[in-house]
C-alpha cells in the first residue's frame, strides 16, 4: 500500500513540474505585454491618468448637519 502511494505522488509531482511551464506561459506572456504598453505610455501622462481617476472617484465630502 506504501508503495502504491509513493508512485502516485511520484506520477503526480511529474505531471505538475512536466505542466507547470506550459501552464505558466501566458501569465508571463501577459505580463510582458503590459510591462511593454505601460513602458510605451510617457510617465506625465500615467500621472495625469491616476490624477483624472482619482478626481472623478473620490469619495463625496460628508456634509455638515
Amino acid at each position: 500500500m506504501f508503495r502504491l502511494i509513493l508512485w502516485s505522488l511520484l506520477a503526480v509531482f511529474l505531471v505538475a513540474v512536466g505542466l507547470w511551464p506550459a501552464a505558466a506561459a501566458p501569465i508571463g506572456l501577459a505580463a510582458t505585454g503590459v510591462a511593454v504598453i505601460v513602458g510605451a505610455i510617457p510617465g506625465p501622462v500615467l500621472l495625469l491618468a491616476a490624477v483624472v481617476a482619482w478626481l472623478k472617484h473620490r469619495p463625496a465630502p460628508a456634509r455638515a448637519a
